[in-house]
């Protein structure tokens, strides 16, 4: 049932686009939805410009005939349409359940908006239930985890935190080579402070909150569609 409701609320953020847009496309699941769709509509004549922000989404838009270019080409986006792991209070969000979290903050960082989709299960009161994904580099990977170690448990002192895993028992390696640290919070109460503590550390290259890049959200569950202004 929760796949009907993606495909709902990608569905409601056709509505957003324009001809001639430059466009940021998520990863993940319910993205996947949304290029779909934009698929149809650029196989239509719909005239745009899309930036994938990982392997996976970009071999499933040109699979769709969907333009494809980069932000070397095309620095500057009008939109970006991507889902979320957790949406919480002004539309702070985590991110990076599919390992795409790096991209997907530079492309929507580089957009004039973020349009969020999800289903309604996504929606939660604080951020932290669903893990933290962290990406590290593989250089110095101990030293960094114990760093991540200890910011987690100087907020959540009973927080997990693993490796994530990839195919065959190996460690999950991101499209930029890197490695994914999961923290169980449990609950973030200072996104913000989070956010400045793991980036102090120097072998983090960035983490799954986004705070302050989602505008909108289109939110579709059991009682309809609900759109959620930042």
């Amino acid at each position: 049932m929760s796949d009907i409701f993606k495909r709902q609320a990608a569905e409601a953020a056709m509505a957003e686009l324009r001809p001639g847009m430059r466009l940021g496309l998520g990863t993940g699941s319910t993205a996947r939805h949304f290029v779909d769709l934009l698929g149809a509509r650029v196989a239509e004549g719909f005239a745009c410009l899309c930036i994938p922000t990982s392997e996976q989404t970009a071999a499933q838009a040109r699979s769709l005939g969907i333009p494809l270019t980069d932000l070397d080409a095309t620095p500057e986006l009008d939109l970006t349409v991507d889902g979320a792991d957790e949406i919480g209070p002004g539309l702070s969000l985590i991110k990076g359940g599919g390992g795409a979290l790096l991209r997907e903050k530079i492309v929507a960082a580089a957009s004039s908006r973020m349009v969020v989709i999800a289903d309604m299960s996504k929606v939660v009161p604080a951020l932290g239930a669903f893990p933290l994904p962290v990406e590290v580099n593989r250089f110095g990977l101990e030293a960094t985890r114990r760093a991540v170690a200890a910011v987690l448990h100087a907020i959540a002192p009973g927080g997990a935190l693993s490796l994530r895993q990839g195919a065959g028992g190996q460690p999950f390696e991101t499209d930029g080579g890197h490695l994914i640290l999961d923290a169980s919070f449990g609950r973030i109460s200072d996104p913000e402070a989070v956010s400045r503590a793991l980036l102090d550390i120097p072998g983090v290259v960035q983490h799954g909150l986004f705070i302050g890049l989602a505008s909108k959200a289109y939110i579709a569950g059991p009682d309809g569609l609900v759109t959620y202004e930042g």
